[in-house]
């Protein structure tokens, strides 16, 4: 799986809980994206999730 770059965010593992209250593994992926990001050097491809994209830590290429 991949992760954010800049904040390390990646899955997220619990329990889907039913009605009944039984419960059923559960993983939550987080919404990454591949980015070409500029960087001092030039520009360069990582992995970005979306909430770092929004609020400007990242500026794309």
């Amino acid at each position: 799986m991949a992760k954010c770059a800049i904040c390390d965010k990646s899955v997220h593992f619990g329990n889907n809980v039913s009605h009944s209250n039984r419960k059923s593994p559960k993983m939550w992926r987080s919404n990454i994206k591949s980015v070409r990001v500029k960087t001092e050097g030039g520009s360069k491809k990582m992995y970005v999730c979306t909430s770092c994209l929004r609020s400007g830590r990242v500026e794309r290429a």
